[in-house]
């Protein structure tokens, strides 16, 4: 073999450059890269897909499950800071030095297939966690869900957080459409769930047809509450007098339900009692999703980035308090319907802080003006709109603004957290 990177930098580059596409849809290149690898599990998989409340999803049965005291291993994406945060064994992410053996490895099979640096990713944290004496493996699918890469394992339990309309060019501009491609992760025979409370006809219908167990919120499990606890009913099993996630939103209850319900897919082979349930969801943590960090002004971090996710952003800034001005730092891709997002945060906001992004398919900032003033943002004279490069220009300058009882949301294109995220942490050094 060609001399093969020594760094996980230098591979990671490499990667990057060399697949003419960034998404190319099909899974028969990965398929025969995996058996070439002999990539296997031995023990249960939960893989999920869905629009939104993907990665609070893994990242609460990942701590409950660690609380039961299994090993477990999760697959999660895009990253923020660090690629290592996409592979985690326990609860950490793993060493540089564990993935250049597992690319070497996909390096190796992959012979003179082409892969997406997504795919090729994909297969090597996919054959580290195999190679991990595990218990568990939680599979977070990246686009849809038939055709990405994730989808070439056989999962024990698949579940489906939400459907709405995004990556329209991939997956449709339906709801039907897009319900199809994530149902392509279901198998026969296997618990199949689904949080969405109004799931596309297309769901049920390929469930049905290939024999999954489908399992639908409001027919199979729900949930009910009041502010101080909640309840889980199943259907054999029911779960009372349960705190609320230590994740905030509106739709964090929905997505537990969903993971109580891949728990009780699987209590013959993974049981877990009451009380890891209770610590697993206090103890859950997840950066960027609703994200409020410590000190003032206040500072939200959310990776809202469609409208779905923009909706239920704008309710949880409701629920906050009362904060005098609300600052913006706001960045996306072009791909994205970014009206239907600024839709739903435009009366929530003061002062829009509006940046490009590192990326050729990102907006501009001037483009994102544009559609601040087509959506009349401009209409209120208190409003204003400010440009800039980057986000940790956009966010130096609304921290410099903005006063103690002020709030500063950080929304968009995971790029855009990201970038602020890493602003904040060298700030701190």
């Amino acid at each position: 073999m060609p001399n093969l990177p020594v760094s996980l930098p230098e591979w990671l580059t490499l990667l990057e450059t060399r697949h003419s596409k960034e998404i190319d849809m099909g899974l028969e290149r990965v398929a025969s890269v995996k058996d070439r690898l002999h990539l296997q599990f031995h023990c249960p998989v939960i893989m999920v897909a869905g629009t939104n409340g993907k990665g609070s999803t893994c990242a609460m049965l990942e701590s409950i499950l660690m609380q039961a005291g299994y090993r477990v291993g999760l697959y999660s994406k895009p990253h923020f800071l660090d690629f290592n945060e996409r592979a985690r064994i326990n609860g950490e992410n793993v060493s540089d030095a564990v993935l250049i053996k597992a690319f070497a490895a996909v390096e190796q099979a992959r012979e003179a297939t082409s892969l997406t640096y997504f795919e090729f990713t994909t297969l090597a944290i996919c054959q580290l966690l195999s190679e991990a004496p595990l218990d568990v493996v939680i599979l977070e699918v990246g686009l849809g869900g038939r055709l990405d890469a994730v989808n070439v394992i056989d999962a024990d339990v698949s579940v489906v957080t939400s459907i709405d309309i995004d990556h329209t060019d991939y997956l449709g501009d339906t709801r039907e459409k897009i319900g199809f491609e994530k149902a392509g992760i279901f198998r026969p025979g296997k618990a199949a769930i689904c949080a969405d409370p109004l799931p596309p006809q297309s769901l049920i219908d390929h469930a049905n047809a290939i024999g999954a167990d489908l399992w639908l919120f409001g027919r199979d499990f729900n949930y009910n509450g009041d502010k101080q606890q909640w309840n889980y009913g199943g259907r054999s099993q029911r779960r009372n007098s349960l705190g609320y996630p230590s994740l905030r939103g509106a739709n964090q209850l929905l997505n537990a339900a969903a993971v109580l319900a891949a728990l009780e897919a699987l209590r013959i082979e993974l049981p877990v009692g009451a009380q890891e349930v209770r610590t697993g969801l206090a103890m859950v943590d997840l950066p960027g999703r609703f994200q409020v960090m410590p000190g003032r002004p206040s500072v939200v971090l959310d990776v809202a980035h469609n409208p779905h996710a923009a909706a239920t952003l704008s309710q949880n800034l409701d629920n906050m308090g009362f904060h005098a001005y609300t600052y913006a730092v706001f960045g996306s891709m072009l791909d994205k319907d970014i009206d239907g997002v600024i839709a739903h945060l435009k009366g929530k906001i003061d002062h829009w802080y509006v940046t490009g992004l590192p990326l050729p398919r990102a907006a501009t900032a001037l483009q994102l003006k544009q559609k601040l003033l087509d959506a009349g943002v401009l209409a209120d004279p208190e409003k204003t709109i400010q440009t800039f490069d980057s986000p940790e220009q956009a966010y130096a300058q609304a921290m410099s603004q903005a006063g103690e009882n002020d709030r500063i949301v950080v929304f968009g294109s995971f790029l855009t957290v990201a970038g602020v995220m890493r602003a904040r942490r060298s700030a701190l050094h």
